[in-house]
């Protein structure tokens, strides 16, 4: 806490300045086109990795980066929050793009591998059962991230199965069908400090580097030219990062 507080008095009087026209726009409304969804794990930042300013990004954060899917009425099966953040975000703010974004040495997937945990954790007992398919995708997809350990793979593996139950929201759906909506997987390797982006034709998730960035960009152009491009496919195949880096 005292980090914390210090952090905070030299954001007051040294930082603030820079940012007071910023926040005086913000302070109006927010424009953010992007929904970043990420583990609360301390050692992912969203805003540091991709180097935005505030307003930039309409950020959800919960245990394993997961998202409960609909029902056949468009309600949670789970925790409403990361649901009601959908709504909102679609709904109400100029989202075109959705990230979900798992991260290596991630302890909620150690847990779904260990059998979950003990009754004196009901609240997150419950909670990790939306990352229990994972495990079956794992088991049917040995090679997506092979090398790595078994949590790590069960992290990658669990970026596609969030991104599936996102895709299965009506809302969600409509607006992938209108092409006017890109879900994209990320997957942080935390000891290297490197976001991997996937990339469904080569099954993978690959490294982003410039290489890589030139090519999503040049891909992101190509999708607003063609409305419904994005459309093809389901779940996993319905992330906008389609075409592989050359």
């Amino acid at each position: 806490m005292r980090k914390l507080i210090r952090g905070l008095l030299d954001f007051q009087l040294n930082a603030r300045s820079s940012y007071r026209e910023k926040f005086a726009l913000l302070a109006q409304e927010q424009k953010p086109d992007c929904l970043f969804i990420a583990c609360a794990d301390s050692r992912v930042v969203p805003n540091l990795l991709v180097s935005t300013d505030p307003g930039d990004l309409f950020v959800v954060r919960n245990v394993g980066n997961m998202v409960a899917p609909s029902d056949s009425k468009g309600q949670s099966t789970g925790d409403q929050s990361e649901a009601a953040a959908l709504e909102f975000s679609l709904r109400n703010l100029p989202v075109e793009d959705i990230v979900v974004c798992g991260h290596s040495n991630c302890g909620a997937m150690k847990a779904i591998l260990a059998g979950g945990v003990g009754p004196e954790n009901p609240n997150l007992k419950g909670w990790l059962e939306h990352g229990k398919d994972a495990l079956q995708r794992m088991d049917a997809n040995p090679t997506l991230g092979e090398g790595r350990s078994d949590y790590d793979r069960l992290s990658q593996n669990n970026v596609l199965v969030q991104i599936e139950h996102i895709s299965t929201y009506p809302w969600v759906k409509e607006r992938l069908d209108a092409g006017t909506l890109r879900l994209h997987g990320w997957w942080f390797d935390i000891a290297t400090a490197q976001v991997h982006a996937w990339r469904p034709l080569l099954g993978r998730f690959i490294p982003m580097d410039e290489l890589v960035g030139e090519a999503l960009l040049r891909e992101l152009g190509a999708d607003t030219q063609t409305p419904g491009a994005l459309a093809n496919g389901n779940g996993a195949q319905r992330i906008a990062v389609v075409a592989s880096a050359q």
